[in-house]
């Protein structure tokens, strides 16, 4: 599969006046996308950047396995109450994710064989990990 569109933009720290439940969060998410990161890692995929991120929308971690460029989002849900970390992936977040890979693949100047994975974190403090591989065709 062929995808559109090297920078890097690191997510800001959680903002000073953050609530302590956004601050929760904040820290969660963060713990959860260094997990994902250190998992493909040791499936032999590369990590290339984290937080790319753009005005049109956030990559949270771009990797290579193999010769492949993979986009990956990292979800969290403690319950599968409203769906679960796969269902929390709305088309509208589908679309931020290829915008943002679309900015990323155009400084590259190049395209490569690229995919849309999702790392999944489902249950409290995230106990079971899925790797969601091609969650998208483009």
């Amino acid at each position: 599969m062929q995808c559109f569109g090297q920078g890097n933009s690191l997510r800001s720290t959680v903002r000073a006046d953050a609530t302590p439940h956004a601050r929760r969060r904040a820290g969660a998410g963060a713990r959860s996308e260094d997990a994902a990161a250190r998992y493909l890692e040791a499936q032999g995929l590369t990590i290339i950047t984290r937080n790319f991120s753009t005005r049109r929308g956030e990559i949270d971690i771009i990797a290579s396995d193999g010769a492949t460029l993979v986009f990956v989002e990292v979800r969290m849900r403690s319950s599968s109450a409203f769906g679960g970390a796969a269902a929390s992936i709305t088309a509208a977040k589908r679309a931020r994710m290829v915008a943002a890979a679309g900015a990323f693949l155009s400084r590259l100047g190049r395209e490569p064989a690229c995919r849309f994975d999702a790392i999944l974190f489902d249950g409290a403090e995230g106990a079971r990990l899925t790797w969601e591989r091609n969650i998208l065709d483009v």
